[in-house]
């Protein structure tokens, strides 16, 4: 798995007790009715790491079963390891966030020692481990093109706000309990200055036409709305006839021309020299230092795609270093197998051009990508009315932590691993049978 490097972080029972102390510092400094603490939280279990924090799941007390995720930091490691401008970046980002694919920020839990941030807990898993349980490892198209089309949204939301992610990958793509999709991890994100460059639209809707290129836009003004004029509530700009300013007009007969006006937020001047990400989704211009921007969110975008439809990253080498060289320097590849549609191949091929200023997005932002034919069909208003292709099943946090503990002494600890990260119905069954056939084996005999 390509996770990121682990804390160098206290056991979980040394966690909890600063948690304790946290708690108590709170309550004396603040009206208990209007903060919360960490004694309010019951620490269920350790879900996994990060490079600058543990997650762990809690439960609020006394609440039947209102479970969150909660991201533990340490101070004084994140200044030992000087990574405080990364959690405070995070913390920055999801206190900008209103959108169903992205997290809420419920609570911040603060002391001299730890903080904390308490979002949405998914019981889904992430993307790469329900990858690991399909059938070949890979996803179907229908299935892909609910996942992706979910992150564009998401990527078009945040691109609104002036983020750059630079973080996508199917890790970081978790499974909420009914289905949809929620980005997760921001501490390596890039805001940029809220006057976000925004451009009317006009496409050539001609009924010769089916799809457009690029070559259909023409950008009328541009810098002309704020940043506040292109958040809508559910982040689609309604199309709206930029030929008819006022009351009814009748088209002329035969002119086979029909305008529609779009607005679109991209932070096409955000810049950074940081190389940061995971190694197989790194953009070419990140590799070669030359400086990136808003594109290497689309690139990404390509690999992710790529990876959930072949199960595999399309410039791995055999090592990180074999692997820079491939982004930069090898042409893109599609194995025979499985069978990909056109469209997704071009799809793809758009997203991963090498060149940031002709890759597809990096100019006129989700906007093309929502019209290209392989999300043809998608109702982009109506996503979360959408049926996803795997719901999980609803499980009980205290019988996972249960489960778990008789299997470590089962069955291999990679094994336990995923399913904690996991923490899915499906997992914990699997784990369940395995105790079962251990039982039938007479190996629980001597537990």
């Amino acid at each position: 798995m390509r996770k990121a490097s682990p804390l160098r972080a206290s056991a979980p029972s040394q966690l909890l007790r600063s948690s304790a102390e946290l708690g108590k510092d709170v309550k004396q400094s603040v009206p208990r009715a209007t903060k919360l603490v960490p004694d309010d939280f019951h620490f269920v279990q350790r879900l996994g790491s990060g490079d600058i924090g543990t997650v762990y799941l809690v439960e609020l007390k006394g609440s039947r079963g209102c479970f969150f995720a909660a991201k533990v930091m340490d101070k004084e490691e994140l200044a030992y390891r000087n990574k405080e401008s990364r959690a405070g970046t995070e913390r920055e980002v999801l206190e900008m966030l209103d959108h169903p694919f992205l997290p809420s920020l419920y609570a911040t839990l603060d002391s001299p020692r730890w903080s904390c941030l308490l979002t949405e807990f998914c019981p889904g898993g992430d993307l790469h481990v329900l990858r690991q349980r399909q059938l070949g490892k890979r996803f179907d198209e229908d299935a892909v093109r609910f996942y992706a089309s979910e992150v564009v949204a998401a990527l078009e939301y945040l691109h609104m706000l002036g983020i750059v992610y630079r973080d996508l990958k199917p890790e970081n793509v978790l499974v909420r309990s009914d289905g949809h999709i929620m980005l997760t991890d921001f501490d390596l994100s890039l805001k940029c200055d809220n006057s976000t460059s925004t451009a009317q639209l006009i496409y050539d809707q001609s009924e010769s036409k089916t799809h457009h290129s690029l070559n259909d836009h023409k950008i009328i003004d541009s810098r002309r709305f704020s940043i506040s004029s292109c958040i809508l509530p559910n982040c689609i700009v309604p199309r709206v006839s930029c030929l008819h300013s006022g009351g009814r007009r009748r088209r002329k007969k035969g002119s086979g021309y029909r305008g529609t006006l779009k607005i679109v937020a991209e932070p096409i001047d955000a810049r950074s020299m940081s190389f940061v990400g995971t190694h197989e989704y790194l953009a070419p211009e990140i590799v070669s230092g030359e400086g990136h921007g808003n594109g290497v969110d689309w690139w990404t975008l390509g690999i992710f795609i790529y990876e959930l439809f072949y199960g595999m990253t399309p410039f791995r080498g055999t090592d990180n270093e074999f692997t820079l060289a491939n982004i930069v320097a090898r042409g893109l590849e599609f194995p025979k197998d499985p069978m990909v549609t056109a469209d997704a191949k071009d799809l793809i091929t758009q997203l991963l051009n090498k060149d940031p200023t002709k890759r597809m997005g990096s100019m006129m932002g989700a906007t093309a990508i929502k019209n290209h034919p392989f999300f043809e069909g998608v109702n982009w208003a109506l996503l979360r009315c959408t049926k996803p292709p795997y719901v999980p099943k609803p499980f009980n946090p205290k019988d996972l932590f249960q489960l778990t503990m008789i299997a470590a002494r089962l069955l291999p600890s990679m094994v336990v691993r995923e399913a904690v990260i996991c923490a899915s119905a499906e997992m914990m069954v699997m784990l369940a049978l395995a105790v079962m056939a251990a039982t039938a084996k007479g190996v629980l005999a001597t537990l």
